[in-house]
């Protein structure tokens, strides 16, 4: 069953443990999908263990945390039509590299292919599943599966080239609701991205994490998304929201200072979506702020 149409690419720093089992889950894969690990500077000999322990993943090294942009830097070595992301805690399920990329086969205007999440060690689907299941964007009826206004990078397949031309995850963005912003930029280049239930991803949630930082990127990054990509009215009112309904603490002030700091270049780069892309992002707010697992601004 190997299949040569997708290239899996992960980025990690400091979970050398939980690289390593998401590797070991990758290579017994029936598709034998080529692996890129970007090692994001770590320094709990990381980049070591799987040069010795995976000598077939292509390894890189840039010497560095890049944040999601290790991901670009992966796919520029990418020669396969598909790329497939996934998190140094997570791994494809047998079969779905396939199936997505038969999605992606059949349909010529589908950029990117979101699975089923998961949740190990006892098996149960992550709360997103549901909101990806029941997502209020319309779509053509020939979409494989329900239309979506963004994706998940741990959990997405998508075709190499398109996310090439459109630049991208945004370098200023680190890690934290990156998606966003990359997500319209395809939508406004004529893209349709889809949720497949069919395919799954499992997800065992590594302990080495900073939530409290990652929650603060979360809030900046939705408000720098916000101001680069929407009108003035639909964006004052996003940015209202999110200032009565994020925790009133520390993590979300800090958040808000520094998206506010970046204001010079926000607007030198802001470009309004087109109306369509605009109609899909309206349609979802209500699902956004009823959402019970936003993930980064709640």
């Amino acid at each position: 069953m190997t299949d040569l149409r997708t290239t899996v690419v992960v980025i990690t720093h400091n979970r050398r443990r939980e690289l390593l089992r998401t590797l070991d889950r990758l290579a017994e894969l029936p598709e034998r999908p080529e692996v890129i690990v970007t090692d994001n500077g770590s320094t709990d000999g990381t980049a070591d263990a799987v040069a010795r322990h995976h000598p077939e993943v292509r390894l890189l090294r840039p010497g560095r945390n890049l944040g999601a942009v290790g991901r670009n830097l992966a796919v520029r070595e990418v020669t396969t039509p598909y790329v497939a992301f996934c998190d140094d805690d997570s791994w494809w399920a047998p079969g779905s590299l396939t199936g997505a990329a038969d999605l992606l086969d059949r349909h010529p205007a589908v950029v990117s292919v979101t699975a089923r999440i998961v949740v190990e060690p006892h098996g149960t689907e992550d709360p997103i599943v549901r909101e990806l299941r029941e997502s209020p964007v319309p779509g053509p009826p020939w979409l494989p599966g329900p239309a979506l206004g963004s994706f998940l990078a741990a959990a997405t397949v998508l075709r190499a080239d398109a996310f090439r031309k459109a630049g991208g995850f945004h370098p200023k963005l680190w890690l934290g609701g990156e998606e966003e912003l990359l997500a319209v930029d395809l939508a406004a280049d004529g893209w349709w991205l889809v949720y497949a239930d069919h395919l799954t991803i499992h997800h065992h949630a590594s302990q080495a994490r900073d939530a409290t930082l990652r929650r603060r990127h979360g809030i900046r990054n939705t408000l720098w998304f916000t101001w680069l990509r929407r009108p003035v009215g639909p964006a004052l009112r996003r940015t209202l929201n999110l200032a009565r309904t994020v925790p009133r603490d520390t993590t979300s002030l800090l958040a808000f200072a520094e998206a506010a700091a970046a204001l010079p270049w926000i607007l030198r780069e802001r470009r309004v979506l087109p109306a369509e892309v605009e109609t899909r992002l309206r349609l979802l707010e209500p699902a956004q702020r009823a959402s019970k697992a936003r993930r980064y601004t709640g």
